[in-house]
């Protein structure tokens, strides 16, 4: 069985996340201890204690679920003596899960990785003023349509695919009256259902460019090494292990969009049939039930999960 392992992106994050695994492993105690060190901020405690409020700020949830993600693989290494290199034919995030995939298969630092996606969400919020830009799922549509709305909606403004999640859930983001117009415009072409989504922020467009611009700064002063499992980018959706091609990849996925359904079918393509998720929630999960054919899915999140998975390898 070849098996991918994925790792959830922002919307994943809940107050109490983790805090199960620190109380159970050691090993996962230091992955939050060394976050917290990293950020010079007690994070672990805002993740276990909240308020929500504080956690879903971009800069806050970001290495907070990357942090969850990196317990769990620094225990299964710990008490499973598992190794990624041995068990992965591929390695995939969801937007900020693409930083947990690659500190996972060691290409960057826990450290640099929690300071990376602190820096990340400080840097979206920045790009664009609160109030000025937003995001919406339109249900029931397949990409080409969603991408026919976009530019409908747009009329002047930035509106365009942000992230295709595959199943006909496709995210369009932008400037705010574009994406309201959106989300009427697609009613009309047959969509399920469409609504605006609690972020603070329009990621995947042209209006991070800002942030991408600092991104490429950030990621210029960091260490960063091949990775011991091929990563499937977001942006192309296909396999990557350069470390150079990685960084320039990782910059454009600020402004460009989250392939997501058509890496799920690259990973199908090349032989995985087993998807495992790494993390906080289970939200990939269920995408990956929509696009893949009867794929076997995992979702280790929990002391439980862990035993549990420890006993498949």
């Amino acid at each position: 069985m070849t098996r991918a392992f994925t790792f959830p992106g922002q919307g994943s994050q809940a107050v109490g996340m983790g805090r199960e695994l620190a109380e159970t492993f050691a090993s996962a105690r230091e992955v939050f201890g060394e976050v917290d060190e990293a950020l010079g901020q007690n994070l672990s405690k805002l993740m276990w204690e909240g308020p929500q409020e504080d956690l879903t700020l971009t800069e806050n949830a970001q290495p907070a679920i990357m942090a969850v993600s990196l317990a769990v693989i620094r225990t299964l290494e710990k008490e499973g003596n598992f190794a990624l290199a041995d068990k992965a034919a591929f390695v995939a995030g969801h937007s900020l899960g693409e930083y947990s995939a690659l500190a996972a298969a060691g290409s960057f630092s826990i450290a640099d990785t929690a300071r990376l996606l602190k820096r990340r969400g400080q840097a979206m919020q920045r790009a664009v003023p609160v109030g000025e830009g937003a995001m919406a799922a339109l249900l029931g549509l397949e990409f080409d349509q969603a991408a026919e709305v976009a530019s409908e909606a747009a009329q002047g403004d930035v509106c365009a695919a942000a992230n295709d999640n595959g199943g006909g859930q496709v995210v369009v983001s932008g400037a705010k009256a574009a994406v309201e117009r959106a989300i009427e415009i697609a009613k009309t072409k047959g969509a399920k259902r469409s609504m605006l989504l609690p972020v603070s922020a329009p990621f995947h467009c042209s209006l991070m460019q800002p942030a991408a611009d600092e991104m490429a700064e950030a990621l210029g002063g960091v260490d960063l090494r091949s990775p011991s499992v091929p990563l499937v980018a977001n942006v192309t959706a296909s396999r990557v292990a350069d470390p150079a091609t990685i960084r320039d990849l990782l910059v454009k996925q600020v402004t460009g969009m989250v392939r997501w359904r058509e890496s799920v079918l690259y990973m199908e393509a090349e032989g995985v049939s087993s998807f495992v998720e790494v993390g906080a929630g289970k939200a990939l999960s269920g995408m990956v039930k929509r696009i893949a054919k009867e794929p076997e899915i995992l979702s280790v999140g929990t002391p439980g999960d862990v035993e549990a998975f420890l006993k498949t390898i």
